[in-house]
């Protein structure tokens, strides 16, 4: 909805206040820039891994474990 509401205002079909009072009438949560990355496998915001998709605590127990390919645990 928001995009059709974007295309109408870039069209001129709507203007500035009709846009935005439709918007307003939205959900909060519904505007993408609220959303937030999550762990895949347990839903956790924090200790987010982009590359992986994962949060850093599970990184980590799938890398002890050898689920990970090319991640092997640092020693020196």
């Amino acid at each position: 909805k928001r995009e059709e509401i974007a295309a109408k205002l870039k069209s001129g079909e709507i203007d500035h206040e009709e846009a935005w009072i439709a918007l307003s009438k939205l959900p909060r949560n519904s505007n993408p820039i609220r959303q937030h990355n999550r762990c895949k496998l347990t839903g956790r915001p924090k200790g987010y891994m982009r590359l992986f998709g994962i949060s850093r605590i599970q990184f980590r127990e799938m890398a002890s474990k050898g689920l990970i390919p090319g991640v092997k645990k640092a020693s020196w």
